[in-house]
């Protein structure tokens, strides 16, 4: 049986709320759980943007698409969203615009069923199939379009995890588990007309990767689909994170294939990333499955957090990496066998590249982090969920300057210097 937390596929990953606004400067003097390990009059200062350059971009792209088709301009937002596919546009820190034009495009229609949904049986007058039924009137007026296509099957995967849950399979009704595959084998049939289009549009072939998730594929046939997406935008990590968790043994892999592909998709990415494609594989898979953290090339995959921070040193991904390794394999629970070995060594990794290459401080990467990068954690309260990522993010940070503070010095980090420690 299988758990499905943090393992859905990255074209249904859903995006975070916005952070609660925080201060310029965050003084952890004004923090209890940090005020007993500084000493009195030591600051740690570190940017903290709100919103960050990546949300604002994110969230730009995302409401554009939603603004549209509640205009019901469709064709205007398909010729938008197509060009971006086709250009492979990305933000800053790595997302294809064109995923997320797709979630703002349905963004309506699987937020009110997943309200409908949320404690997994709808109501009896819930207007449950309303907006996916909108949304396949959507297709049938536009018929040749590539792009509504994969809008609407995504839009049908959605609603099907909706329907399932993230739970073990055993602990899913039959009625749910019913819908759940109902809605995935529509979502295949949609696409079925596009397959031959799957070559040259990222979107669609990355459609057709989340469709694995309700299937028996093999490894072979996981590695196959992920490995043609891989290849049509390199520069985009999730594919190679998502592929890394499909190929554990829980899913459609083994060890063996995990690493196999780990290194072919290495060798096959080494201009863009250097060996940053075994690190980026390897990333979630690691993070969630201790035998495949105890088969880890440990100094490979390190390079490999060298190479992607020399290649992408933006704010976002340095963020990313250092919650990643501080606190998502930092924060396991101690263990004295192999893996326990192998989480130490990266979570040292937290150390150099907080002092090298974060220049400020992106609370919901560090939430998230904390939380093993779930991306259906359903958050409440958003400003209470960025406060934990921002507590967590300034714990963590202070102990690693713990000896300037403790020295007397003032830590403050800069775009320019990275950090500098000044006397208090």
């Amino acid at each position: 049986m299988k758990k499905l937390s943090n393992m859905i596929p990255s074209a249904l990953q859903g995006f975070f709320a916005k952070p609660v606004p925080c201060n310029s400067e965050v003084e952890p003097l004004e923090m209890p759980l940090l005020r007993r390990r500084a000493p009195r009059g030591a600051l740690l200062r570190i940017a903290c943007p709100d919103p960050t350059t990546e949300e604002m971009h994110r969230d730009r792209h995302q409401y554009r698409a939603q603004w549209l088709v509640r205009q019901e301009r469709w064709e205007e937002m398909a010729a938008l969203l197509h060009d971006a596919d086709e250009n492979r546009e990305m933000t800053p820190g790595g997302m294809p615009v064109a995923e997320l034009m797709a979630f703002g495009a349905r963004a309506d229609v699987i937020l009110a069923a997943e309200h409908a949904l949320f404690d997994g049986k709808p109501a009896s007058d819930a207007p449950l199939m309303a907006g996916i039924e909108a949304l396949e009137h959507v297709l049938a007026d536009h018929s040749k379009s590539h792009v509504i296509a994969a809008i609407v099957a995504q839009a049908h995967m959605d609603i099907g995890w909706a329907w399932r849950g993230t739970g073990w399979d055993g602990d899913v009704p039959a009625r749910n588990r019913t819908a759940f595959e109902a809605h995935f084998d529509r979502a295949e049939e949609i696409l079925v007309p596009f397959e031959k289009d799957t070559a040259g549009s990222p979107l669609l072939a990355a459609t057709r990767c989340a469709l694995l998730g309700g299937s028996g594929a093999d490894a072979r046939m996981v590695a196959d689909r992920y490995e043609r997406l891989i290849d049509l935008n390199p520069e985009n990590p999730r594919p190679m994170r998502a592929m890394g968790n499909h190929l554990l043994p829980r899913w459609h892999g083994s060890y063996d294939q995990l690493e196999l592909e780990a290194r072919r998709t290495a060798a096959r990415t080494e201009e863009t990333w250097g060996a940053g494609g075994y690190t980026w594989v390897q990333f979630d898979a690691i993070s969630c499955d201790a035998r495949a953290c105890a088969n880890l090339d440990l100094p490979f995959f390190i390079e490999g957090l060298r190479d992607i921070l020399e290649r992408r040193p933006d704010p976002h991904t340095a963020n990313l990496l250092a919650s990643y390794c501080a606190s998502a394999i930092g924060q396991a629970a101690p263990s004295e066998d192999a893996a326990g070995e192998v989480r130490a060594e990266i979570a040292d990794c937290a150390r150099w590249i907080v002092r090298d290459h974060m220049t400020e401080l992106h609370p919901l990467l560090w939430a998230h982090a904390a939380r093993g990068f779930d991306n259906n954690l359903r958050v409440r309260s958003p400003s209470r969920f960025a406060a934990s990522g921002r507590e967590e993010a300034m714990r963590i940070i202070t102990g690693l300057f713990q000896r300037e503070i403790e020295a007397g010095k003032r830590v403050i980090f800069t775009e320019g210097r990275r950090q500098i420690a000044l006397p208090g």
